[in-house]
């Protein structure tokens, strides 16, 4: 099991504090209150029941004691993930500094310039 990995499994209990699942390969995980949603839960057993089938997400994995810890509220976050077009931009050209790079002579040369200017 690593990290970041999705898995189907069933809610087996609900506690205050969170919700363990069995998982589709024979695991049990818990999902902690606070990687549920995004938000206040302000009660547990009104936003989950036992029995729910929930797809999670690995967020830690402890290889010795086997303990495994469960998000739904990163799944969450991937769906509401959408593509922002930034008006003005140039990143499709992939250029990096290389425009100030090629400018800067220039503007050093321009600083020089003024500042002998203002030394008379």
């Amino acid at each position: 099991m690593k990290i970041g990995e999705k898995h189907r499994g069933k809610i087996t209990n609900i506690k205050p504090y969170g919700a363990f699942v069995e998982l589709d390969n024979g695991t049990v995980g818990l999902i902690h209150i606070s990687e549920i949603k995004t938000g206040y839960i302000d009660n547990i057993y009104h936003t989950l029941t036992v029995g729910q089938e929930v797809l999670t997400q690995v967020v830690d994995y402890d290889e010795y004691s086997h303990k495994v810890s469960l998000s739904l509220r990163t799944l969450e976050e991937d769906r509401h993930r959408f593509s922002h077009r930034h008006r003005f931009s140039n990143s499709r050209y992939k250029i990096g500094f290389k425009p100030l790079a090629e400018a800067l002579p220039v503007w050093i040369e321009e600083a020089v310039h003024y500042l002998k200017q203002d030394s008379y």
